[in-house]
């Protein structure tokens, strides 16, 4: 990804961010990433290819911070790593609270903008592959449907969490306990 690219889709975020998807506006971006809108164009096309980009985007930058701890010291074993990897999505930190924010906000505007339906179904169904692979690994015995379900409803959590915790209506503290004790009774559910 070339350097410009990359500051627009990053201003793309911070500005979904602040102003929500309906609030995007081509010269406010071309402002906040230091480019002209003709080069936003260039790039992108038309808002709607802004918007499908800042969704991969913020996607494989979740991707990063949510597996960033996996060095030497990071988890050993595939239960820690499922409870590592939804965790760090409730980090008080402007990266993870921006992507957070950005991820809501144009989950929710799919409602009303369906040319963003299919990237973000592609994009869900990533992270839910990814929940169930981790599942797997803990239940080998557990019939993929119900693997699929469990991860569905532990991704589900986390964006309904998500919301909370970013609108202040739930402490990270809490959030962050209440993924605890659902990645348990998600694996306990499955080993039965």
């Amino acid at each position: 990804m070339t350097d410009r690219r990359r500051a627009i889709l990053e201003g793309a975020a911070r500005v979904i961010a602040r102003r929500g998807v309906r609030g995007l506006r081509m010269e406010e971006l071309a402002t906040e990433a230091g480019v002209s809108t003709a080069l936003i164009y260039y790039h992108f096309k038309d808002r709607a290819g802004v918007l499908r980009h800042t969704l991969e985007f913020i996607s494989d930058r979740a991707d990063r911070y949510t597996s960033d701890e996996d060095g030497p010291d990071g988890p050993h074993d595939a239960l820690a790593e499922l409870e590592q990897s939804l965790l760090l999505e409730f980090q008080d930190l402007p990266e993870v609270r921006e992507n957070s924010t950005a991820w809501g906000e144009l989950r929710a505007s799919a409602i009303f903008e369906p040319e963003l339906r299919g990237d973000l179904a592609r994009a869900t169904l990533t992270w839910i592959h990814d929940v169930a692979d981790l599942l797997g690994r803990i239940r080998p015995s557990a019939p993929a449907p119900a693997l699929t379900a469990a991860a569905e409803r532990l991704t589900g959590l986390l964006e309904g969490l998500s919301s909370r915790w970013l609108s202040g209506a739930l402490p990270l503290d809490h959030a962050r306990e209440l993924v605890k004790e659902a990645v348990s009774a998600e694996v306990e559910r499955l080993g039965h």
